[in-house]
Formats: C-alpha cells, sequence, structure tokens
C-alpha cells in the first residue's frame, strides 16, 4: 500500500515542477540531482521529448530555458547541481528545485544562491515530499555582459 503513495508524490512533484517552470513541448529543459533520471524519464513519459539530464547533454550552451534539480538532500549538494546545471541554462531560464530537508534556514541559503545566480525567486509549493522552489532569470545576459 505504500507504493501508491509514492508513485503519486513523485507525480505530484512533476506536476508541480511543470506548472511551476510552465515547461512545454517547445521548451528545453535540463535535470540535475541524484534522481535526475527518475524525473527524465517521468518527463519523457508525459510526452517532453527535449529533455535531458547533466549527464547525457554533453556541451553546455545555455541552450536549456528550463532547469530541474530533484534528489538533494543537503545545501551542498543542492549548490553543486545549482552549480553544474547552471551552464546549461539560457539567459531567461526558469528553474525548479525540489528540497527534501526540512532543515530551519535550508530554503532562505537556496534563496540566496540562486539570487546569487541572478534568478528571482517567483514560488514555493510545499509537496508531499518535499518543497518546490521555482525561481527566473530576467535580464541575465545583460548583467553578464555589464560585468
Amino acid at each position: 500500500m505504500g507504493q501508491p503513495h509514492c508513485i503519486s508524490s513523485r507525480e505530484q512533484v512533476v506536476d508541480t515542477m511543470i506548472g511551476l517552470t510552465r515547461l512545454s513541448n517547445q521548451h528545453r529543459a535540463i535535470i540535475a540531482g541524484s534522481d535526475s533520471m527518475e524525473l527524465y524519464l517521468a518527463l519523457r513519459r508525459r510526452g517532453l521529448v527535449r529533455v535531458a539530464t547533466t549527464a547525457t547533454c554533453r556541451v553546455p550552451r545555455a541552450q536549456h530555458a528550463v532547469g530541474l534539480i530533484t534528489g538533494q538532500t543537503s545545501l551542498a549538494a543542492i549548490e553543486a547541481a545549482l552549480a553544474g546545471i547552471a551552464p546549461f541554462l539560457s539567459t531567461s531560464a526558469a528553474i525548479a528545485v525540489l528540497i527534501d530537508s526540512a532543515e530551519s534556514g535550508f530554503c532562505l541559503k537556496i534563496r540566496t544562491r540562486l539570487e546569487q545566480m541572478g534568478f528571482r525567486i517567483e514560488a514555493g509549493v510545499r509537496c508531499q515530499q518535499g518543497f518546490v522552489l521555482s525561481a527566473y532569470r530576467q535580464g541575465f545576459g545583460q548583467m553578464e555582459n555589464a560585468a
């Protein structure tokens, strides 16, 4: 009986990430994290074919409109996933991060890191599996040119 609950909670996370990032068939998406292959397969089952993981996408060329991070349980792991996914994301990309930890201040630290990377926090949604935080880059190309 525990398995249907797990399946529904995973599906809830996938649906939440799709909704928050407004991911569609026209978007390229890049996935990072320890559960990236599971998320990749769930997106493919939904008909999203322009998805890849950081392990399967060879050259980071800032060509992806959406980034998804899942399966990371520590701040260091999420920061590493953010650093790994950043070169793949376009200057106006959306990102969703599944936060499994209930540690106090954890979300605030991730929010600060996302803001340092040029993202503006858009929303946060509590799911059965954790908390999904979404953010968007706006004008990041202009900031890079100015620097």
